[in-house]
């Protein structure tokens, strides 16, 4: 069994029309977001071995604001494959994994992140957090899945359970959606 974590980068600032997508850092409400997910993360104890991150300027802030809030950040891999990668690159930068630690958490963006879930989580109503997902995958949601797997190589479609979601708008309302920043 391993442990996968993905988090979804903070909300970001699109007001300076000149930065490529790459180099867009967070707005107010996603330095706010990054912090009480990284709180969240913290209290909710999984004990994440590695961190495997796009080096997206927007994630790299969610994950110093999250690591600040939490008090510690475990040891980060910057992947550019990952950012604004689909599922399928994701699963394989997952599979090149060595040392097959427990537990991973994947930072980074949508639709790639949303779209893992859904193939890793079989339709099939053993996860009901799922149909939260498909409804919308937020900037800073968390989720924790369940592989049934041995070793990050094994990792394949419908091998996994999504175990916890938390949406930022769940630790505080001023989070939500159509709040101005």
């Amino acid at each position: 069994m391993k442990t996968l974590g993905i988090f979804r980068h903070a909300k970001s600032d699109w007001n300076d029309a000149r930065l490529r997508d790459f180099d867009r850092p967070l707005n107010k409400r996603g330095r706010k977001g990054a912090a009480v997910m990284g709180e969240h993360i913290r209290d909710h104890a999984v004990g994440w071995k590695r961190v495997l991150a796009s080096p997206a300027v927007r994630v790299t802030q969610t994950i110093e604001l999250a690591g600040e809030a939490a008090g510690e950040t475990p040891p980060i891999t910057w992947d550019r494959r990952i950012y604004l990668a689909n599922s399928a690159a994701l699963m394989d930068v997952l599979r090149e994994q060595e040392g097959d630690p427990a537990s991973i958490i994947l930072v980074g963006h949508n639709p790639g992140l949303e779209d893992l879930i859904f193939d890793l989580v079989p339709d099939d109503g053993s996860s009901p957090l799922r149909d939260i997902v498909e409804d919308k995958f937020p900037t800073a949601a968390y989720a924790v899945l369940q592989l049934d797997i041995d070793h990050w190589s094994d990792i394949e479609e419908n091998c996994g359970k999504l175990v916890h979601l938390v949406r930022p708008r769940d630790l505080d309302p001023a989070l939500g959606p159509n709040i101005e920043d």
